[in-house]
Parts: structure tokens; C-alpha cells; sequence
């Protein structure tokens, strides 16, 4: 007799797979239109690449404080009423960067992008968690890496946007700028040229917050609250014994880490390569359309690790793909050059499968906690907010030993991605279950 196929995706649920898959470029998209904003801000803000990385603690901070009130928000009610009002705050978040840019003040902007990531720590909380709840466990993590794999669909439109939009129209990058620098020109002549930069800016994120408000209302009238009513957590279980038991399971708490140097290791990647071209002579626009080659890579990896999973242990994917992303970051430090930037650019290849892998690991018993531990996962995405700022302290350093400081400065990912492959040898192995 032959034996039944599990399919990824049931009938019963694919509407809602699609529409809530579709979140998944949605804060794509917010996450990649951003990461080009800390070197823009460097610019037209005048100030260092330190102070310029706080856009991403902002950015990355905002999960670190909403993913467990998140979390209890969805035990306490459903997922459904976790997505809208993740998508509610995310459009608040959205429309502040017009007072932002009025009033040109830096802080505000972080500030708008602090609130803007609550509404993101939401739908991260849920969605994840949402999408493996749709099907069988047989198949969670292949069907959340293929929900995942349109997160980098977003992120190329956010990379395109930021690319030819943003970019391609600040002033403070033009040719005629960039010989004379954009800190020797005259007052009035920066004053103007900031006016006009913060505003193309600003109008990205304010239609961003429009699409917003459209998927907000799709969700609300289009998804059957009974597809929504599937929280596997017992909601009479006390958040102090699901605590415990979270931390006393060893693969859920050191996935954990992993994920937070996963995060880390992909946003300094993604956020530092305009440094990395800048140094090399190249336009920030430009530079731009090397991320968006990264990008592409990194969406083909995505589709291509679920196809291999079919065939090889996830577990032990992680552990080659974490060590194929060391040899790449080791040419990112070591070979000075375009070849450096190639390489860092296969960087994202292998970064591909890693966040909705070790998600979908560190998930896989945790039981009645599902939701809670999907939430310290979403949290683990500080790492974001802080590791940048760390690489940012070495770029301003300008030389490290007989390296470039941002050459040196890449030394945080290679780091990261140790930690991930010693994190997919031991439960590949069985020694962290």
C-alpha cells in the first residue's frame, strides 16, 4: 500500500496561508528599506556611524520590548487580534515619519521606527507560529521556511525602493556633494539639501503606512476567525512554569541564542555593505544594488534549502550552511577589494535558511509553549539593535592592526556564525535535546 504524502499545505487552510504569508514581505520590506537609512542618516545628519547604527537599535530594540507582552496578548485572545493590532502599530510607526521629518529631528525618526517595530514584533510573534500551526508537525519547518522565503520578496522591494527611490535622490550623495563633502558646504546650502533629503525619506514610510492600513483591513474582513483559534498554548498554564520549562529545554533556550547572533550577523551584514562599497569608491546608490544582489541570493537560497530538506536533516543544513557563511565573511575580512565585496555578497546564500530554521528547531518541543517561546525567538531579534552598534564603534576606529576598521568590523559576523553552526552540530548530534 502506498503510503500517504503529508502536504504542506492543506486546502482548508491555503487562503489564509497566503494572506498571512504575504506579512512576511510585508515586514520584509520594512526591515530593508531601513538598513540603507543608517548610512543616508550618517550623511545628512552629520553625524558618526555609531550614533547612525542607533537606527537599528531603534528598529531591532522595538522587538526586544513588545515580543512578550506580544506573546500574552495572543494567549489571552487569538491570532487573528495579534495580527491586526501588529499591523495597527506598524502603521502608526509609519505615518510619524512625516512629524519626523518636519521637525528633523534624528531621534524622532528612531523613535517612529521604535513604534513602528512594536506593530512588527506582533505579526513576528504570530505569524511564525501561526503558519506552522497550519498543517501537520511533520511539516512545520519546511512550511514555515516556505512562508519565509517571501519575506526576501519584500526585502528586494524595500532594497529597490531605498536603491532608486531614496538613494538615487539625495542630494547629500550627489557627485558634485560627494567631491566637495557634504560637512564643508555652506549652512544654507546643507540646510537645503537636508530639507529635500529627509523628505525623500519620509514618503516611503508614509505610503508604506497606507499598504498597511489595506492589509489591515483584508485581515479584519477576509480571514475566518476559526482559522485563527488554533494557539496551542494552555492559557491556564502560568507564565512562570512555562518560563521554567522553556529555560530547563536546552534546544529551545540555546536556539535562542542562535537566533539572536543570526540576527545580528544578518543585519550588520546587510546594513554595513554600503560602508564596505563606500570605502571601495562607490556610491551609496549604487552600493545599494549590491545589497539587492545579496538579496536575490538570498531569496534563491531560501527556495532552494526547502527543496533540500526533502533529503537532508535541517539540523545538520544549518551546521554546513553556518560554516559555508564563515568561509565567505573570512574573504569579507581578509581580501581587500571588489573580491572582499563578493564575498560578502555570497554571504546571504548561506544566511538564508538559518532564521526560520533554527525557529522551527528551537520550536519543535516546546508543547503547550508555543506561543511564549515563539515570543523570546522574536525577542532574540534585539540582537539586531545591539551588535550593530558594536560594529559601527570599530568602522569609526578607521584602521584595525593592518586592516581597513570596516574590513576588521566583520569579524562580529564571522562570531555569529560560529556560534549558529556549533548550535546546528549539537542538535543535529542529540546533544542539546
Amino acid at each position: 500500500m502506498t503510503k500517504k504524502t503529508t502536504k504542506l499545505v492543506e486546502k482548508k487552510y491555503l487562503f489564509t496561508f497566503i494572506l498571512i504569508t504575504s506579512l512576511f514581505a510585508l515586514w520584509g520590506f520594512a526591515n530593508d528599506i531601513t538598513n540603507p537609512m543608517v548610512a543616508a542618516f550618517q550623511t545628512v545628519m552629520e553625524i558618526s556611524a555609531t550614533k547612525a547604527a542607533f537606527v537599528q537599535f531603534a528598529f531591532y530594540g522595538g522587538y526586544a520590548t513588545m515580543a512578550i507582552p506580544a506573546a500574552l496578548f495572543v494567549r489571552k485572545y487569538n491570532y487573528k487580534s495579534g495580527i491586526l493590532l501588529g499591523l495597527a502599530l506598524y502603521a502608526v510607526g509609519a505615518f510619524m515619519f512625516y512629524p519626523a521629518a518636519y521637525y528633523q529631528e534624528f531621534s524622532f525618526f528612531c523613535i517612529s521606527l521604535y513604534v513602528l517595530t512594536f506593530g512588527l514584533a506582533f505579526l513576528e510573534t504570530t505569524s511564525n507560529p501561526f503558519i506552522m500551526s497550519l498543517g501537520s508537525s511533520e511539516t512545520a519547518t519546511r512550511r514555515l521556511n516556505l512562508a519565509q522565503a517571501f519575506n526576501p520578496i519584500g526585502s528586494l522591494m524595500g532594497m529597490f525602493v531605498a536603491s532608486h527611490v531614496v538613494l538615487a535622490s539625495l542630494q547629500s550623495d550627489s557627485p558634485e556633494v560627494r567631491e566637495v563633502g557634504f560637512s564643508n558646504l555652506a549652512e544654507p546650502a546643507k540646510a537645503a539639501i537636508r530639507d529635500h533629503d529627509l523628505m525623500e525619506i519620509r514618503d516611503p514610510y508614509v505610503m508604506l503606512g497606507v499598504v498597511v492600513v489595506i492589509m489591515f483591513l483584508l485581515i479584519a474582513f477576509c480571514v475566518k476567525r476559526s482559522n485563527t483559534n488554533t494557539v496551542q498554548d494552555n492559557k491556564e498554564s502560568k507564565f512562570s512554569e512555562s518560563l521554567s520549562r522553556l529555560w530547563h529545554n536546552v534546544e529551545y533556550r540555546e536556539g535562542v541564542l542562535a537566533q539572536l547572533f543570526y540576527v545580528g550577523a544578518q543585519i550588520m551584514t546587510w546594513t554595513f555593505i554600503i560602508q564596505y562599497a563606500d570605502r571601495l569608491g562607490i556610491d551609496k546608490s549604487t552600493a545599494q544594488m549590491y545589497n539587492i544582489f545579496a538579496m536575490g541570493m538570498f531569496l534563491c537560497g531560501r527556495f532552494i534549502s526547502t527543496f533540500l530538506m526533502k533529503y537532508v536533516n535541517s539540523k545538520q543544513l544549518l551546521m554546513i550552511f553556518a560554516i559555508l557563511a564563515m568561509i565567505a565573511n573570512a574573504g569579507t575580512i581578509l581580501i581587500d577589494g571588489m573580491a572582499g565585496l563578493y564575498c560578502l555578497i555570497a554571504t546571504s546564500l548561506f544566511m538564508s535558511l538559518m532564521f526560520p530554521t533554527i525557529y522551527g528547531i528551537a520550536l519543535s518541543n516546546v508543547g503547550e509553549d508555543t506561543t511564549l517561546g515563539a515570543a523570546f525567538l522574536v525577542m532574540a531579534i534585539v540582537g539586531g539593535a545591539l551588535l550593530p552598534v558594536m560594529q559601527g564603534m570599530i568602522i569609526d576606529l578607521g584602521t584595525v592592526a593592518w586592516l581597513p576598521a570596516v574590513n576588521a568590523s566583520f569579524i562580529l559576523p564571522f562570531i555569529c556564525f560560529v556560534v549558529i553552526a556549533i548550535y546546528g552540530y549539537r542538535t543535529w548530534k542529540g546533544l542539546a535535546a
